[in-house]
């Protein structure tokens, strides 16, 4: 029981570091940018209070989860914004490859138990093909996005972001796993660059 205990602490007082790692995005009042701690902590929150957006069938606890975890990796590779100019190398192989390695050595921190499965729910999240990883991929979309309305445009006045690139980018996640969402929000969103 001590060697487990020492395991699932030292893969928490890691996991602090997503703390340390700053995203783009500013919080909603725009004093500064967020780090991926709190866009987990908030995104869990969005899970909990968005449920009823979800599909059928989809399973909260498990999407909270997801949320929970899916940015560790960033503690060794950061946090590379979708929409900055080196946005493609957001899901590029390199990208993956690399989130692929920290995941490893993150979720290998933890007794094998417990590390291989938030392992696979951290991959689950990652391919978005279940309802519950669709959900919890939109969310994390459109998080950055209330993000950008609330603070009179943020990452999208940084990177001369178009309306066109935001329905690429993010609409189309959105909309896969969270339709009326975008619905909603897309209206705001085209206000915004009108």
């Amino acid at each position: 029981m001590t060697d487990r205990l020492e395991a699932q602490f030292a893969f928490l007082n890691e996991a602090d570091r997503l703390k340390s790692v700053l995203r783009a995005t500013t919080l909603v009042d725009g004093s500064r940018p967020e780090n991926s701690g709190e866009h987990s902590w908030h995104l869990a929150l969005y899970a909990l209070v968005l449920a009823d957006q979800a599909a059928p069938g989809v399973d909260i606890n498990r999407v909270i989860q997801m949320l929970l975890i899916h940015d560790l990796v960033e503690i060794d590779v950061g946090d590379v914004p979708i929409h900055s100019a080196n946005g493609l190398a957001h899901a590029s192989a390199a990208t993956m490859a690399a989130e692929a390695n920290a995941a490893d050595r993150i979720f290998g921190l933890l007794p094998p138990d417990l590390g291989t499965s938030l392992r696979v729910l951290w991959e689950e999240f990652e391919a978005a093909e279940t309802p519950d990883a669709r959900f919890a991929k939109a969310l994390d979309r459109v998080q950055p996005v209330m993000a950008n309305l609330m603070s009179g445009g943020g990452t999208w006045t940084t990177y001369n972001v178009t309306y066109e690139q935001l329905e690429s980018r993010v609409g189309v996640k959105i909309s896969r796993g969270a339709p009326e969402v975008w619905t909603w929000v897309r209206e705001k969103a085209a206000r915004f660059f009108a």
